[in-house]
């Protein structure tokens, strides 16, 4: 009897991180072997509020990734595994892994989950080299910007030459006198 409460612990634990697969924009596989808890909470704090950075069984998590569908990440639940589930940018999250990670060695990237598939530890550097999402928006909005004002020049052009003619028009109108009907 006294292993009902385990399993039922290990049930929520799954669950919960099967929630937490399913609900993340992305999930970064760590190993944090030589890590303080100091440094892991440094960690946490560098990741920000929109990443949830979990220290796991990889038995409880293996099985949470298969109830939320995802495949291929077996091989990478090996050693002490921690789970940074992202529900923010990914980019910034990439960036802050990949930044501490340099910092301290001892944090190995393995691989993750974006957009619902497997990704090595090259496609999780790769994520981070991309610019952030606010950076990619404002340029877009740069891009648009400069395009409506070329528009909005090319709008006025023949308004403007309209606008001249009409002028011309009327001095010389001015000058020959009325005209005879």
């Amino acid at each position: 009897m006294a292993d009902k409460p385990v399993r039922a612990d290990k049930a929520s634990a799954v669950a919960e991180l099967t929630d937490d697969f399913r609900n993340s924009s992305a999930t970064v596989l760590t190993e944090y072997r030589g890590l303080t808890v100091k440094q892991l909470t440094e960690l946490r704090r560098s990741l920000g509020s929109d990443t949830k950075y979990a220290v796991s069984k990889n038995t409880l998590a293996k099985r949470a990734a298969t109830d939320a569908g995802i495949e291929g990440l077996d091989t990478l639940f090996t050693g002490p595994t921690a789970l940074a589930f992202i529900s923010g940018d990914p980019v910034e999250a990439a960036k802050g892994l990949r930044a501490f990670a340099k910092a301290n060695p001892v944090l190995v990237i393995k691989g993750g989950v974006f957009e619902g598939k497997a990704i090595t530890a090259a496609d999780v550097n790769k994520i981070a080299d991309l610019e952030s999402r606010e950076v990619l928006l404002a340029k877009l909005a740069g891009a648009m910007k400069g395009n409506l004002t070329k528009a909005a020049g090319l709008f006025q052009a023949p308004l403007s030459q309209v606008a001249r003619l009409a002028a011309a028009l009327q001095e010389k109108r001015e000058k020959d006198g009325p005209a005879e009907a």
